[in-house]
């Protein structure tokens, strides 16, 4: 028996990958810890790969704009210096909360995730 319910011990996985995603680089950050939480997800707990891997991306996604360190705001600081800091790290939370706001639908209705996949192995 677990002690916690799985969707409690995903999402205290996810707010994993939301607090080192605003630290730690996208793709180093998902090679670092798929290796530990896949196994857990996916087979003790029952949830679909597809539909993990999925929400893994767009809450690390989520992470790489978010302050502290948001790296890809400092990206598109680079790209555009004359636009001060503050008015990019403003400007993120229209894509902030479509992010949140597609995460609740997709944790919601996980077959959105796995729809085209299944149509196209054609289970």
């Amino acid at each position: 028996s677990l002690p916690l319910p799985p969707f409690a011990i995903v999402g205290v996985i996810l707010l994993i990958y939301l607090v080192l995603g605003c630290f730690i680089d996208a793709l180093a950050l998902i090679l670092l810890t798929i290796p530990i939480f896949y196994p857990v997800v996916v087979k003790t707990l029952g949830y679909d790969p597809i539909w993990f891997g999925v929400i893994v991306v767009m809450v690390v996604a989520m992470g790489v704009i978010t302050p502290p360190v948001g790296m890809n705001v400092y990206i598109i600081k680079g790209v555009a210096p004359d636009v001060p800091l503050e008015d990019i790290f403003r400007g993120i939370w229209p894509f902030l909360l479509a992010i949140i706001f597609s995460l609740i639908i997709l944790i919601a209705f996980p077959s959105i995730a796995t729809f085209l996949p299944q149509l196209l192995h054609g289970v």
